[in-house]
C-alpha cells in the first residue's frame, strides 16, 4: 500500500492562494453537482473519448448497444475542462483535493500564481488527450482532477526530489508515520498506476499527466532567488 501523505517539510515563500482556490473551486463544482444529481452531471460535464472522436469526426456516438445521441450541458470541446471540476464521489473528492493542498503549495510558491494555473490546466488537458487515445472506444466518462494532479506529481518530483514528506503507513494492524524523500512516494504512486487497470480507473491519464509535468515544469518554474536578495522580498 503506498503511503498517505500527511505534510511536507519544503516552507514556500509566498501563501498557496491558487491552490486554495483550485480546491474552493472543485469542492463548489462537487456541491453542484449533488444539487445537480452526480450521475447526470458527470454524463453533462464528463469527457467521453468516443464522444469526442465522434464529434470531432461529425459522426454520431456509440453509447450502449445503438448510435445515440448524448446531450451534454456545455459544448463537447469544454469537456475536457469541465471534466477536470467533476468527480464521482467524496472519497474521490477529498483524495484530489488532499493530493493538490500537499504538493500545489511548492509548485504555486516556484511558479507563480498564473503560470501554475497554465501548468495546472496544460498537464489536466495533456491527459484527457492521452485517456483518449488509450481508450479512443470508451463510452464511459472520465472525471477528476486526479490528470491535472498527477501533472503536479510530476512537476514536484523533477524539482523537489529530496523534500521530505510525513506519511502515514499501514502495517497491517499497525499505524505508523514515517518521513520519506517526494521521489521515493511519488515514484511509487507512478508505478502504482500500472496495477489500476480497472473499468473505473483512468489510469493512463494519470501517466499522461505525470509525464506532462515532467516535460512542462521546467517551462514554468522560475529559478529560486539567493537568500537577502532584492528580488527575494518582492517573488510572488
Amino acid at each position: 500500500m503506498i503511503p498517505i501523505p500527511l505534510n511536507h517539510e519544503n516552507p514556500t515563500r509566498t501563501r498557496p492562494v491558487l491552490t486554495v482556490a483550485l480546491i474552493v473551486a472543485n469542492t463548489v463544482a462537487w456541491f453542484y453537482q449533488l444539487l445537480h444529481g452526480v450521475q447526470l452531471s458527470v454524463l453533462e460535464y464528463g469527457l467521453i473519448p468516443s464522444w469526442i472522436l465522434h464529434r470531432m469526426s461529425a459522426g454520431s456516438v456509440p453509447l450502449g448497444h445503438g448510435w445515440l445521441e448524448l446531450s451534454q450541458a456545455v459544448p463537447w470541446p469544454w469537456t475536457v475542462f469541465t471534466s477536470m471540476f467533476t468527480h464521482g464521489g467524496w472519497l474521490h473528492l477529498i483524495g484530489n483535493m488532499w493530493f493538490l493542498w500537499i504538493f500545489g503549495d511548492n509548485l504555486e510558491d516556484r511558479m507563480g500564481r498564473l503560470r501554475f494555473l497554465a501548468f495546472y490546466l496544460l498537464c489536466g488537458i495533456a491527459a484527457a488527450i492521452t485517456q483518449v487515445l488509450a481508450a479512443p472506444a470508451s463510452t464511459m466518462p472520465m472525471i477528476g482532477a486526479s490528470g491535472a494532479i498527477a501533472g503536479v506529481l510530476g512537476g514536484y518530483i523533477l524539482l523537489y526530489p529530496t523534500a521530505r514528506v510525513r506519511c502515514l503507513l499501514f502495517l497491517f494492524v499497525f499505524i505508523t508515520t514515517i518521513r520519506i524523500p517526494a521521489f521515493i512516494l511519488l515514484g511509487l504512486w507512478f508505478v502504482s498506476q500500472f496495477f489500476m487497470q480497472s473499468e473505473g480507473v483512468a489510469w493512463m491519464a494519470h501517466v499522461g499527466g505525470f509525464l506532462a509535468g515532467l516535460a512542462l515544469v521546467k517551462l514554468f518554474a522560475r529559478p529560486v532567488p539567493p537568500r537577502g536578495s532584492p528580488l527575494e522580498a518582492v517573488w510572488s
